[in-house]
């Protein structure tokens, strides 16, 4: 029974004192000490007020929340920078009489992200993503809001997997 203690003791203090390694659901092991997230501005042929400033807080927010990285305004060892290129509802489905019977959302975004400690992990890449929704719903309050918020979820979390899944 004393060799258990020994035993538990020695078990908790290399838990607490280990090494300092980041793990996550996300896959990401290891993080940047600070990263900067620029205005993404929103460039579309069609602009939805606000929607620059929900996608910007938003990948600051995901990045802040799944890693262990300090968000900084200017001097980010990463550096994330872009734009909305892409804000589209088109019909996707149509009915027996020739009407759009489904809709779908789509939303663009240009990323250039800039590592500055290995410049080889630089990329200026394109993500996209959708929702679909009834023709019969207009796009405005809880369709927008769940729509937004399902999109930009995949969005930012498809750019900090591309940016991040190798540190």
């Amino acid at each position: 029974m004393n060799n258990f203690k020994y035993i538990l003791v020695l078990a908790i203090c290399l838990v607490s004192f280990g090494c300092k390694v980041n793990y996550s659901f996300t896959g990401i092991t290891d993080t940047p000490d600070t990263f900067q997230v620029n205005f993404f501005q929103n460039t579309a042929d069609l602009v939805e007020p606000g929607l620059d400033q929900l996608f910007t807080n938003a990948l600051q927010d995901l990045i802040v929340n799944q890693t262990s990285s300090n968000l900084v305004n200017t001097g980010g060892e990463v550096i994330y920078e872009g734009e909305i290129t892409e804000y589209r509802i088109a019909p996707m489905t149509a009915t027996a009489e020739n009407t759009a019977a489904q809709n779908r959302l789509t939303i663009s975004v240009q990323v250039r992200y800039i590592n500055t400690k290995d410049e080889e992990k630089d990329f200026d890449k394109r993500f996209s993503f959708f929702y679909d929704y009834g023709a019969s719903e207009q796009l405005a309050g809880s369709v927008k809001d769940t729509a937004f918020d399902e999109i930009l979820e995949r969005l930012t979390q498809d750019i900090l997997n591309a940016s991040l899944a190798d540190w």
